[in-house]
């Protein structure tokens, strides 16, 4: 018998910009490794690919509209069926490969990397590996206050002392919309859904201290 060639690695991507989408389209085409199997552009349409497709690997973005890299990842925990997710995004945040190794992600991957970099961890992540740059895995059990933009470390102490989010707009000369932007954020980093709860994370973390 004849050696049969592997099985390919079936992909569903994630990514805001066309112009990347189809240039990912691309480097896939024609590689037998790879099976493209939906390439979708934010997180809502890529959990909603989880639902409805059989895939192994996950490419998505950090940043995406709707649901970003963090929320799709704590969407995915706890499925048994869930793909395999690599990150790849081109955020300048040295933290994101952190969080996204925290959240379960089994890889990452910087836009600014050649495609070939790319490729290479789709390959490793598929046959069972952990691709990421050097962490301090000593960090992963760290405080999730460590975690925080300064900005959100302003939102966070606004909150516990007591501000309204008009307030914290006021006070810091933003809009409101942004200040729930970084709520938001602010919340999934610390995993707690409202501000009571968040202010007691922080109380705590200042009490350990």
């Amino acid at each position: 018998m004849g050696n049969q060639a592997p099985r390919p690695i079936d992909i569903v991507i994630a990514e805001k910009n066309p112009l990347l989408q189809s240039s990912l389209a691309k480097l896939f085409d024609g590689d037998d490794r790879f099976c493209l199997v939906a390439v979708t552009a934010d997180g809502e349409r890529f959990m909603d690919a989880v639902e409805r497709l059989s895939f192994g690997v996950g490419i998505i973005g950090w940043e995406m509209p709707h649901l970003d890299g963090r929320g799709v990842l704590q969407g995915l925990k706890g499925r048994a069926d869930a793909p395999r997710i690599i990150v790849y995004t081109g955020s300048p945040n040295p933290d994101v490969p952190r969080q996204a190794m925290t959240l379960g992600a089994a890889g990452f991957c910087s836009k600014r990397e050649p495609p070939e970099q790319l490729l290479g961890t789709i390959l490793a992540v598929a046959s069972g590996r952990m691709v990421f740059p050097f962490i301090d895995v000593s960090s992963l059990a760290a405080d999730p206050l460590a975690g925080l933009t300064p900005r959100e470390r302003e939102l966070l102490a606004a909150l516990a002392g007591g501000l309204t989010n008009q307030q914290m707009a006021g006070q810091l000369d933003i809009s409101l919309n942004t200040v729930k932007f970084h709520l938001k954020n602010l919340y999934d980093k610390l995993g707690v859904g409202n501000r009571a709860q968040a202010v007691a994370f922080y109380l705590k973390g200042r009490e350990s201290r």
